[in-house]
């Protein structure tokens, strides 16, 4: 799904108009409307300040709004083939229904979409057996990873930090 279109779809969710969206991501009031008629139509792309906003606005990642085009047979196909030249995604056959599945010899790839895909099932289970509302099943998809709690998540140093700081405390280090 293309942006413009995720950003209709959560204009529509919110219940609110083009120009009231407009405005309240800073454009004037006579021009509000239309401008965000040209983003939803791809007539106009949104730069990264604006899509930051509109994610702020909606409350969800920028992540769900710059989305792949997967709204057509032939690009939902080519996002899978992506899938599987960089995930290990593979297709395959299970008691007669055609499966998507984890290439357990991709390793920590393999380990990190398992753990992924582990916490939407959880979601998706929990909605299902009642536990969950819709909203909060949505809140969860839609900002993902932020209210994740099945995953430890955190920023490790770039290996350039870690170089230059064993550089820097190379005379302190034990090297026995």
């Amino acid at each position: 799904m293309a942006i413009g279109e995720r950003i209709r779809f959560f204009r529509n969710k919110m219940g609110v108009t083009q120009k009231y969206l407009g405005q309240v991501v800073g454009f004037p009031e006579r021009s509000a409307d239309v401008r965000m008629a040209q983003y939803e139509t791809g007539s106009r792309s949104p730069k990264a300040d604006l899509t930051k906003a509109l994610a702020g606005y909606f409350g969800v990642s920028t992540d769900a709004l710059t989305v792949p085009d997967i709204d057509s047979d032939i690009g939902l196909m080519h996002t899978l083939f992506a899938l599987e030249d960089m995930r290990g995604l593979t297709v395959g056959e299970i008691d007669g229904e055609i499966c998507l599945r984890l290439d357990k010899s991709r390793g920590k790839t393999y380990l990190s979409m398992l753990e992924m895909l582990s916490a939407w099932a959880e979601q998706a289970a929990k909605l299902k057996a009642g536990e969950i509302t819709q909203e909060d099943y949505d809140r969860w998809r839609y900002n993902y990873p932020r209210y994740d709690t099945t995953q430890r998540w955190g920023k490790v140093p770039s290996q350039e930090l870690s170089d230059a700081l064993t550089a820097a405390f190379k005379d302190k280090l034990d090297t026995d």
